[in-house]
């Protein structure tokens, strides 16, 4: 289980959980959504992110790192593909990041953003996509053949980013993904009966 958390005190928190295996942290390339998101600067949550990953490593999880606005944001901040290899790249030497997701925080990236940005990072990368019931075949499919086999979902497609101003914009479901996958020959490794269970109980939890 993953556990997204937007500062020290969600990290600690989190790690108390024995089923947490892993701590998300989104990074924002786009200073305004960084200071929006999280009330701090790039600079800020650089540190914040130093002090998770130490909270991390004391507790034995894994910290992710999202690369939050990576496809774009509604700003007119900067945003290209180098600036999220050169985040990528001080996360891997610095901190000892091994897993790095490119998140589509509010909903913009277009299938061939996603394809173009993936086929230049995998495949260190893995995607985390905000998406609507009318694009997320093609989002998913494009950072599929885009060669990336790291994706986030949530059952049900449950959260997703208030800033998006959709209400129709969340999080990937998981079981319609993994059904497109199955459907395709493709083997996940996940218990489908104990999925379909997990689904249903979800329905009930956040209906």
């Amino acid at each position: 289980l993953l556990v997204i958390v937007a500062n020290e005190r969600g990290a600690e928190a989190a790690v108390q959980q024995p089923h947490v295996d892993q701590l998300g942290y989104p990074f924002s390339i786009s200073p305004t959504f960084q200071q929006r998101n999280t009330n701090t600067d790039i600079a800020g949550s650089w540190e914040r992110t130093q002090r998770i990953a130490d909270i991390a490593a004391r507790n034995g999880k894994e910290l992710v790192l999202y690369i939050s606005m990576a496809f774009g944001n509604p700003y007119g901040d900067p945003r290209n593909k180098d600036i999220a290899i050169e985040w990528a790249e001080r996360f891997v030497k610095e901190l000892d990041v091994r897993t790095i997701a490119l998140a589509d925080t509010v909903g913009v990236a277009r299938p061939e953003d996603i394809e173009y940005l993936l086929s230049a990072l995998i495949p260190a990368f893995g995607a985390h996509l905000h998406v609507a019931p009318d694009n997320w075949i093609a989002k998913s499919d494009a950072a599929w053949n885009a060669g990336c086999r790291r994706f986030d979902g949530a059952l049900r497609g449950y959260g997703g980013c208030p800033m998006a101003e959709d209400e129709l914009v969340g999080n990937l479901a998981t079981e319609l993904f993994v059904q497109r996958l199955t459907e395709q020959g493709i083997h996940t490794g996940l218990d489908l009966q104990r999925l379909e269970r997990s689904v249903a109980e979800a329905a009930i939890v956040f209906p």
